[in-house]
């Protein structure tokens, strides 16, 4: 077993791991990375509930209409109080992931599942976040000149070297985005050093010194042509979501423009603004099923 990884039998009420025993609710054999055993660990009562009924709503185990748990159920798997609970379920209701209740358990509505704007920038960390296992795979890296929309967006020259990577982008292994992006060439090059089958890009920026501080987003749908339908498993011509991606470094320099194609059947992207804020885009999977949880 590699050094990192730990997998474990999870019994229905308890998981009894190296950094503890943490409550969980469900039978079956799990392999996750140890680290994220001690990130739950170190969470609030409800917000690790929380997490739980989210994956769940994620799997498909919770389905589209079917009530959860009671409160009085929750409170005996879990062992803790009725408050504790409420606040899980309350955090759900925000999210749109539940709703109803009135005396009865509450229904799932949809797979909802918002993360800070930050998390926007890596789909590895957000899909971790959610408990969801990230994935990837490296159809094209390559030095190349940049065309004209890449150029434009990095404020390059039509014709200067970049980098473009395309990958396919998968959540517990189904695919879900298309990834086409174009690096400046000095950010770029580092990353034909990188296994890009693994971890995130970003992260790995980071650990080499460079900067991701800022990105604008534009968003509009597009129809899938056939690359697009052969790598997503869908008809041609399926609308998709299209994200256009610009990343700058510190000062406002451009380093990276990607076109991002998601499945609007996994993936949507929600707006939450209030009053005396600035509007904040958070990033959401749905359910195949339902109408409407943060790049590279």
């Amino acid at each position: 077993m590699p050094a990192q990884q730990l997998s474990i039998q999870v019994c229905r009420a308890f998981a009894h791991t190296q950094s503890g025993v943490i409550p969980w609710i469900g039978t079956g054999r799990y392999t996750f990375p140890i680290e994220m055993y001690s990130q739950v660990v170190d969470q609030p009562m409800h917000r690790r509930i929380a997490d739980d009924l989210r994956g769940r709503i994620a799997s498909g185990e919770m389905a589209v209409g079917s009530a959860l748990p009671s409160e009085a159920e929750l409170c005996r798997r879990w062992s803790t109080s009725r408050g504790t609970v409420r606040q899980a379920l309350s955090a759900l209701r925000s999210d749109g992931l539940i709703g109803g209740g009135r005396g009865r358990p509450p229904v799932v509505r949809g797979r909802q599942m918002p993360q800070p704007f930050d998390t926007l920038l890596s789909f590895s960390r957000w899909a971790e976040n959610l408990g969801r296992l990230p994935g990837q795979r490296t159809l094209e890296i390559a030095r190349r000149p940049a065309g004209r929309v890449a150029a434009d967006a990095l404020g390059l020259d039509e014709g200067e070297p970049v980098v473009e990577l395309m990958r396919l982008r998968l959540l517990d292994g189904l695919p879900s985005m298309i990834e086409r992006t174009t690096f400046v060439e000095p950010v770029g090059r580092l990353l034909f050093d990188m296994d890009l089958d693994q971890g995130s890009i970003y992260g790995y920026l980071t650990e080499r010194g460079v900067a991701l501080v800022r990105a604008s987003h534009v968003f509009d749908a597009v129809a899938a042509d056939d690359t697009d339908a052969r790598l997503l498993e869908i008809s041609a011509a399926t609308p998709l979501l299209r994200e256009r991606r610009r990343a700058t470094g510190p000062g406002g320099t451009p380093y990276e423009f990607s076109d991002d194609r998601y499945r609007p059947d996994l993936v949507a992207f929600t707006v939450e603004n209030a009053l005396e804020a600035r509007p904040s885009l958070v990033w959401t999977p749905v359910a195949a099923a339902a109408t409407t949880v943060g790049g590279t």
